[in-house]
């Protein structure tokens, strides 16, 4: 399986807890990423549409709060197993990281001067 986005990553990690509607998963992508990924409304709502067509979430509902409409999303059997399957890939992905970085850098890589010097540039 290929990589999946990181934006599908956080949608279906945030509804992995159970069902959400649009609101909830933006804000839930931002709390489970630490801040490092947002969603816009129309990023959400487009990819909401995408991973239904690829049958990953579901509509689970409709209801009215606050005078407003919001619709709920669910994980699939598809969607679910798509998740784990990517948590499996970068589990194992940063396990062979880990275990380079055990090793230590080989005797040919050597830091450049902007780097022992504090500078990234």
């Amino acid at each position: 399986m290929a990589t999946m986005t990181e934006s599908t990553f956080w949608i279906l990690t945030a509804l992995a807890a159970g069902r959400q509607h649009g609101y909830a998963i933006m804000r839930d992508v931002e709390r489970l990423s630490g801040g490092a990924a947002t969603l816009r409304a129309t990023t959400l709502y487009a990819a909401l549409e995408r991973l239904e067509r690829e049958q990953r979430i579901q509509k689970a509902g409709d209801e009215i709060v606050d005078g407003r409409a919001r619709r709920s999303y669910e994980l699939t059997p598809q969607g679910h197993h798509d998740l784990v399957a990517e948590t499996e890939a970068l589990a194992a992905r940063a396990q062979v990281a880990a275990t380079a970085l055990k090793r230590g850098p080989s005797p040919a890589v050597r830091p450049s001067p902007a780097l022992r010097l504090g500078r990234a540039w």
